[in-house]
């Protein structure tokens, strides 16, 4: 049997990590970042990042034992846990603090849980201990021993500390009738959970567990399974930042709690205490070397053998792409975090086998470009939903047009489309104005912002956009699937000259001019005037420093193009070539530089005074030319 190719090896693995870790490449090729390292250490406690950023990578690989074996307890909740702590509440207690105690109540179980389950696999005193027999009488008389599902268990455990009713015999309380006498809800619940976290707190203590052992992590990932704009969710995820506060501080070095929450979940969270986490925050980023260390390191486990990036960048994938390095043209156009990155190249991989090809050719990196552009638009509406509803009704702003825009343009598309998102979105209109926009696009990555010589996009440590910043520019990611694809929307000038060849070899004639062709010396003179005029408008453009740079270039090759032209067009005349009327000719060029100054005018990029000056200068210079056609052609006869 022939042996499968280095291209039909490759993967870059799964996109989500819990698959990843159990079939695919995340155990061989997890990366240890500082991020890593640094939630394992202790460190920090709160993983914050973006959806794909490799939170769950992170938790996965800790909770499969890597660098923290025999310690961890994952707690994923899914619809059913969600609901019981989004609806719990104590009389006397904020809704923060009530979920607090009922996570607080959760960890301490899972603590207990592990604590009996360790000391009956493992050898000598740990099994007959007094703390351990204490804690698995109480787990089995409240029910917390049972295979019963999580959700289930839940649901118990609520009512216990609602109730006051939790059997706390274990740790010497006979009834719960002591409980019942507190003041309020809030107090009873208290005061059952400090008993039972006394007796966990107890059992640690006497283990000597925080001397001898790591800390049991308590690790809570996928919140945003069960997360939702309704203030009562907000509530269920501050008690739980509270409560891991809370447990990493009381249980002395024996247990921690970690918690992997999205970035845009963190920030929609407000509460008195939110400053008191700064220091245990960790906003996972991810740079170009970071992220391509990733791809050639998953490669490599994927074939089996430890590519070079020359190998993995000019064999199996080309070098180049729109004469662009490989790697900068995929990591350009896609959002900075892993999971983009591997779906896009998994893509290009997948779409050269369906070409039948032995590598990934240019070809196919462009095919795959379009499709993952497609993606990711629509992931971006859906990463956004709770917070954002309305996201996908703002990408036809910038639709088939140019991917750079002005506050100006913005707020003029933005005013003619008010009426139907307020009327779509009445709850969210105080978000739909121009400032909350702009902010809203550059924070969740679709818009950049020019700073300077550099386009800055949401992710790292730049400011927010400014008031006074105006100029705007659609992330390459999203390009392709809006037709924006241009910095600003223009036309490209087709070559006259060429085109009269063409037409003449297909057609074996040239159709008839709109008027007798000028002779010789008048269409010298007429070509030299339009050789001018781009000179001219190639000038201004080179003066317009303030105009974005990727603007220059394009209106600089259309004209570019149309001095190449005339160019031709001059050696054409003056080989005595009969297939070209200059007047024709240069009335073509002038219409195209009129329409090209009207399209500037229209673009994205309206309002800036560079911009407003370039336009009208390439108009003057059109008025000029078809000025000088009708002057020529009716003139003396002077041979110039």
């Amino acid at each position: 049997m022939t042996e499968p190719s280095a291209l039909q090896r490759l993967s870059f693995g799964y996109e989500d990590a819990e698959r990843d870790i159990a079939g695919g490449l995340l155990g061989e090729s997890f990366v240890r970042t500082v991020a890593y390292e640094a939630t394992v250490s202790g460190r920090k406690m709160l993983v914050i990042g973006r959806k794909g950023a490799g939170k769950s990578a992170i938790c996965m690989t800790i909770a499969k034992g890597q660098g923290h074996p025999d310690g961890t307890i994952l707690i994923t909740p899914d619809d059913a846990v969600g609901n019981a702590l989004r609806r719990f509440e104590l009389q006397g207690l904020t809704g923060d603090n009530a979920k607090s105690l009922v996570w607080r109540y959760i960890c301490a179980v899972h603590a207990a849980r592990h604590l009996v389950t360790h000391a009956t696999r493992a050898p000598g005193r740990l099994r007959p201990h007094r703390t351990i027999r204490v804690l698995r009488r109480f787990l089995k008389a409240n029910g917390e021993l049972s295979q019963q599902d999580f959700g289930g268990r839940l649901a118990q455990l609520v009512r216990g500390l609602q109730t006051a009713s939790l059997s706390l015999e274990a740790f010497g309380i006979g009834t719960a009738l002591e409980m019942t006498r507190a003041p309020s809800e809030g107090a009873a619940a208290t005061r059952q959970l400090e008993v039972v976290e006394r007796g966990v707190a107890d059992a640690f203590a006497a283990l000597g567990w925080a001397g001898r052992r790591p800390p049991v992590l308590l690790l809570v990932d996928q919140l945003e399974q069960v997360w939702s704009a309704d203030s009562d969710v907000h509530s269920m995820i501050i008690g739980l930042l509270l409560a891991a506060k809370h447990i990493t501080a009381f249980y002395q070095g024996a247990m921690r709690c970690l918690v992997f929450l999205r970035s845009d979940i963190y920030d929609a969270l407000s509460f008195p205490d939110g400053d008191k986490f700064r220091g245990d925050e960790l906003r996972l980023g991810w740079s170009e070397d970071a992220l391509l260390e990733l791809a050639l390191t998953r490669a490599s486990a994927s074939v089996g053998e430890r590519l070079t990036p020359e190998r993995l960048w000019g064999e199996l994938f080309p070098a180049r792409v729109e004469g662009t390095s490989t790697a900068t043209y995929l990591l350009r156009r896609a959002l900075p975090r892993p999971r983009d990155v591997i779906q896009f190249l998994n893509l290009a991989r997948d779409t050269a086998f369906q070409h039948g090809h032995d590598r990934v050719r240019e070809a196919d990196v462009l095919a795959a470009t379009r499709q993952f552009s497609e993606w990711k638009l629509k992931d971006l509406a859906q990463e956004y939903l709770v917070a954002y509803p309305y996201l996908e009704r703002l990408f036809p702003l910038f639709q088939n047009t140019g991917y750079i825009v002005t506050r100006n343009v913005l707020a003029s598309r933005l005013e003619q489309t008010a009426a139907t998102l307020h009327g779509q979105f009445p709850a969210y209109a105080h978000l739909l104005t121009l400032p909350s926009v702009v902010d809203t696009l550059y924070s969740v990555g679709f818009l950049g912002v020019r700073r300077g010589s550099d386009v800055v996009y949401a992710g790292g440590p730049d400011l927010p956009v400014q008031p006074h910043e105006a100029e705007f520019h659609v992330h390459p990611c999203f390009r392709e699937a809006l037709g924006a694809t241009s910095a600003v929307d223009i036309h490209a000038y087709t070559p006259l000259v060429l085109s009269a060849v063409q037409a003449q070899i297909a057609g074996g004639y040239v159709a008839n001019s709109s008027g007798p062709a000028p002779r010789a010396g008048r269409g010298y003179r007429l070509l030299r005037e339009l050789a001018r005029s781009c000179e001219t408008i190639l000038n201004q453009i080179g003066r317009a420093v303030d105009m974005p740079g990727e603007t220059r270039r394009e209106i600089a090759t259309q004209v570019g193009r149309v001095a190449a032209d005339t160019q031709r067009a001059s050696e054409a005349l003056g080989r005595g070539d009969d297939r070209i009327n200059v007047g024709d000719h240069v009335i073509a060029a002038a219409t195209y530089l009129e329409a090209l100054a009207a399209q500037i005018g229209g673009s994205g990029l309206n309002g800036l005074a560079v911009v407003d000056r370039l336009g009208d200068g390439i108009a003057a210079e059109a008025r000029r030319l078809t000025a000088l056609v009708g002057g020529l052609s009716r003139g003396s006869g002077a041979s110039g």
